[in-house]
């Protein structure tokens, strides 16, 4: 007798052996159809998996979220089936799922276009329409291996070498083999609604030093309204992606002569960012921050000191050749060290702390050329870097002022609710790639988790995640594509006291070492901007906008009291253009509306009459004729207000 316990308690009684499928089918037939796979004892297995002892069982159903998961998965090797079966000289890499959808790799010397997407969709049509069962075996490792030799797929045989299993779970649909855990859909015709997105290069394991593949991007939904509302998004995301809408906007623009990663800012550009430095920098005095200005680049020794040279050497532009008797520098990657100098360059008391150091700072980071997107990875960029060091004391009292600080920040530029928290912490198992005192990595996680604790902040756990100095919370974000970002990180750092033999005086007249938090207060401004271009579609807040008004003259008889009004306006700071072209008043609004401008003041006779200008909202259309000083006095009451 086989007894089956589920989610709520009930059993089942078996006198022989049975499937999950059998199970799912004697609970109810809409659920017997639904059912993709099942959690036996809390492993996952295959609807026919054979259940023949007594065990726990819930059924993960296609309309689930484990469910969809599966169901991408099954859609990820139909796409592989579908490529081996169109090309003959094709290797298969990896083909994950994603939060969006699922992707694979493929070696290929054929170029796959936009074009070709239409014939792999059709024929991976062919293969949902056969309706094959998707069954898993497993072999012996060294048979593994021999089996992908003999089909030619070098990537699995490097996979499968590097497994510590020694028998091989792999999947069979039809002729088509595969190297996976699962579960998987019991049949390919379960796959109903399914897309095929774009294609983009991506090199094996994201090494540039190996070979370039290419990356077939897809997604999969258990039903075709689910796929359809995911395409509009999708379209609407295209509308307000940063790399478009930016140069659209005449925000910023990139140069193949300038180099990869280095976007150049327009003038528009350049003016929302000097925005916002502005009212970060004035935000971080008031809250007791001092500045610093600090070089661009140092010799290797300070990274040395502080540990980059070791654990982030090859994420920096070094200038100067190590092997040779010569002077060797590195730009940096940030401005850490070069505070710390400040810091030591005379003797500390406990009453100097907290120290608040603050910096708008230039940096460099070596990127892969594969890893660089738009204003958001980059390769040169300037952050609000700041770092507190003070008191054991101090500490958390400062943390929380650190996320105060960065909590006022987010509502301002009103991305408050779309942020979340991540505590990033260490791995003791990756020794490369931390500082390693393990003893000092848990004292001072623990610090950070009791503050978190008694913040009462939701977050989300990261092992691995961590700074190589020390355990960080992240403020994450997702961009229009639904990729997730790093927008802000805060850092309590146990190490780098040490390494630069930072020390104040206690009222005991005794050395001690001080604590470091690390912190951004808006991060990266160009990865802000870019974010910020796509929260609003390019329609920034007006105390944000680079123009905020344009004056349109209804004709050149107009354009003198035109000069007046941009005078006028000129006089309270209000950023505005005049629009002087020879073109119809019509035309001229619409232009002003693609650009996104918040105000447009049209001026004709009447308006030069009476002193006035007619007032058009970008959003709510026409508003009539204002008075002129009445229009400065409600834009700047917007402007100060930051609405």
């Amino acid at each position: 007798m086989v007894q089956i316990t589920l989610p709520d308690g009930s059993t089942k009684e078996y006198e022989k052996k049975v499937t999950v499928e059998d199970v799912a089918y004697d609970i109810g037939r809409r659920l017997g159809k639904d059912a993709v796979a099942g959690i036996v004892d809390g492993k996952k297995v295959d609807t026919y998996y054979e259940i023949d002892e007594d065990v726990e069982l819930a059924i993960i159903t296609i309309d689930s979220e484990e469910g969809l998961d599966i169901l991408r998965h099954t859609a990820s090797h139909i796409l592989a089936q579908a490529v081996k079966d169109l090309y003959d000289d094709v290797s298969i890499a990896i083909g994950p799922t994603i939060d969006e959808g699922f992707y694979y790799d493929f070696d290929l010397e054929e170029s796959i276009s936009k074009e070709d997407l239409d014939d792999i969709k059709e024929k991976m049509q062919e293969i949902i329409d056969e309706d094959l069962p998707v069954r898993k075996f497993v072999l012996p490792k060294d048979e593994a291996v021999q089996l992908m030799e003999d089909r030619n797929e070098p990537y699995k045989v490097e996979l499968i070498e590097e497994l510590e299993d020694d028998m091989i779970s792999l999947y069979r649909q039809g002729d088509f083999v595969d190297l996976c855990r699962g579960p998987h859909l019991p049949r390919t015709g379960m796959v109903e609604a399914f897309e095929l997105l774009n294609v983009a290069g991506a090199y094996w394991r994201g090494d540039e030093n190996n070979e370039m593949l290419q990356r077939v991007y897809a997604t999969a939904f258990a039903d075709e309204k689910e796929l359809e509302e995911y395409l509009k998004q999708r379209e609407e995301a295209k509308k307000r992606d940063h790399n478009r809408l930016g140069r659209k906007l005449d925000l910023f623009m990139t140069s193949d002569i300038v180099g990869q990663g280095l976007p150049l800012l327009k003038p528009k550009g350049a003016k929302v960012i000097q925005i916002l430095q502005r009212f970060i920098e004035d935000e971080e005095e008031k809250r007791g921050y001092k500045r610093t200005m600090t070089p661009y680049m140092a010799k290797k020794d300070l990274y040395e000191t502080s540990g980059h040279w070791e654990h982030y050497k090859d994420d920096m532009f070094v200038i100067g050749d190590e092997d040779k008797d010569e002077e060797v520098l590195g730009m940096r990657p940030m401005t850490c060290p070069f505070q710390f100098m400040i810091y030591n360059s005379k003797l500390r008391s406990y009453r100097d702390l907290p120290i608040r150091y603050a910096e708008t700072s230039t940096l460099f980071r070596n990127e892969a050329s594969g890893e660089m997107h738009g204003l958001i990875r980059v390769r040169q960029f300037t952050i609000s870097e700041g770092h507190l060091i003070c008191t054991p004391e101090q500490l958390e009292e400062e943390f929380l002022g650190v996320i105060d600080l960065v909590n006022y920040v987010m509502e301002t530029i009103g991305i408050e609710d779309d942020i979340w928290y991540r505590f990033s912490r260490w791995d003791p198992d990756n020794k490369g790639k931390y500082i390693d005192n393990p003893e000092a990595w848990h004292d001072t996680q623990e610090k950070m988790e009791n503050i978190l604790e008694k913040m009462d902040l939701e977050y989300e756990v990261a092992d691995g995640e961590a700074a190589f100095y020390g355990p960080k919370l992240d403020i994450q974000f997702k961009n229009v594509h639904g990729k997730e970002d790093t927008i802000i990180t805060i850092q309590i750092d146990f190490s780098l006291p040490e390494r630069f033999d930072m020390t104040y005086v206690d009222s005991d007249n005794e050395k001690q070492r001080p604590y470091i938090i690390h912190r951004t207060s808006i991060g990266c401004y160009e990865r802000t901007l870019a974010m910020l271009i796509e929260k609003y579609a390019g329609a920034f807040p007006t105390w944000l906008a680079p123009v905020q008004a344009k004056i349109i003259p209804v004709s050149d008889d107009q354009n003198s009291y035109a000069d007046k009004v941009q005078e006028e306006l000129q006089k309270y700071d209000i950023r505005v253009e005049i629009d002087k072209r020879d073109e119809q008043v019509g035309y001229k609004i619409r232009e002003a509306q693609v650009e996104q401008v918040p105000y447009m003041l049209i001026v004709g006779s009447r308006e030069e009459e009476s002193g006035s200008v007619s007032v058009r909202d970008r959003r709510e259309g026409d508003q009539g004729q204002v008075d002129l000083q009445e229009f400065i006095n409600n834009i700047n009451k917007e402007i100060a207000e930051k609405n």
